[in-house]
C-alpha cells in the first residue's frame, strides 16, 4: 500500500519528477486542492442525497484529470531542446534569452 501511496504522493517518484522542482510544488499543490474540492463536495452532497452518483463523477473526474496530468509531465518541453551536459537548461525562459 505505500508503494501505491508514494508512486503517486511523492513527487521524486511519480511522473511529475520529470519536471522542474517549482512546477513539480505547483502541480502537486493544485491537484491536492482539486481533490479536496472534490471529495468535500462528494461528502456534502452524500449528505444531502445520500449515495449519490455526483461522488462517483467527482472522483471519476478527477482521477481521468490526474492520470492526464502524469501522462503530459512525461512529454518533452522548449527546456528539453536546449539542455547542456550537466542537466540544467540554457534557457529558462519560453522566448530563449540568454
Amino acid at each position: 500500500m505505500s508503494r501505491i501511496y508514494n508512486s503517486v504522493m511523492d513527487s521524486e517518484k511519480n511522473p511529475l519528477s520529470n519536471l522542474p522542482k517549482a512546477q513539480r510544488f505547483q502541480l502537486m499543490t493544485y491537484l491536492s486542492i482539486m481533490w479536496t474540492t472534490i471529495f468535500c463536495f462528494g461528502l456534502g452532497y452524500w449528505a444531502i442525497y445520500g449515495q449519490l452518483i455526483v461522488l462517483h463523477v467527482l472522483v471519476a473526474l478527477g482521477a481521468s484529470f490526474t492520470g492526464f496530468t502524469f501522462y503530459n509531465a512525461r512529454r518533452k518541453t522548449h527546456r528539453d531542446k536546449f539542455k547542456r551536459d550537466d542537466g540544467t537548461a540554457r534557457y529558462d525562459d519560453l522566448w530563449g534569452a540568454p
